[in-house]
């Protein structure tokens, strides 16, 4: 076993400081397999495969708004070792920017957050893979996430897109093992030509 080194082991944070994220807005999404296995499917013909568990996580990202009602979701698409997806937050509870402050700052989950909805979400389909896998309380995603939040129409069709176009470029994709742009990054998924800055 490895000792934890704060150096080396440093977590990053993708969100934004001080933004409030339980207020109504739309983000682009990308959760990344653990140690980006590609546990989800394949790519055929340019078009993703699901597999069972490619499925389920279709199925609970289909669940989401059902289970809470302050959600609608956009384009999405599994793939063989992520996930991208268009979630809108719709509204907000009374009082929950106050909440949200102030539990976010004592790092506790606030209800209707971007951030508690994307942990259910990774823990329901961890809970159904792993019962598949019969491999009980493994990870089945990487700790953190990417967002981005979409502040226009434009940034909207031009993640509408990317997500679209995902399967197609698969085979240039720096995730895929078998891609022909070689190494691996450490860096979010999302094209820097479709964000704004």
């Amino acid at each position: 076993m490895h000792k934890f080194d704060p150096h080396k082991h440093k977590r990053h944070s993708f969100r934004v400081q001080g933004y409030d994220y339980t207020q109504q807005g739309m983000y682009f999404v990308t959760i990344c397999t653990f140690q980006r296995e590609c546990l989800l499917g394949v790519v055929e013909n340019e078009k993703m495969v699901a597999n069972q568990m490619g499925r389920i996580v279709e199925e609970e990202w289909l669940n989401t708004p059902i289970l809470r009602s302050n959600v609608l979701l956009d384009t999405f698409v599994v793939m063989p070792n992520h996930f991208h997806g268009i979630i809108a937050i719709t509204s907000t509870g009374r009082g929950a920017a106050r909440r949200a402050l102030t539990a976010e700052r004592f790092g506790k989950p606030v209800s209707g957050s971007l951030a508690t909805i994307i942990r259910s979400f990774k823990s329901a389909t961890t809970k159904r893979i792993n019962e598949i896998r019969d491999t009980p309380g493994q990870p089945c995603w990487q700790r953190n996430y990417y967002e981005h939040i979409i502040r226009s129409e434009e940034e909207l069709t031009k993640a509408r897109t990317y997500i679209i176009m995902n399967p197609l470029s698969w085979h240039l994709d720096r995730e895929n093992p078998q891609s022909l742009v070689g190494a691996r990054r450490a860096v979010p998924l999302h094209n820097p030509e479709w964000t704004m800055g």
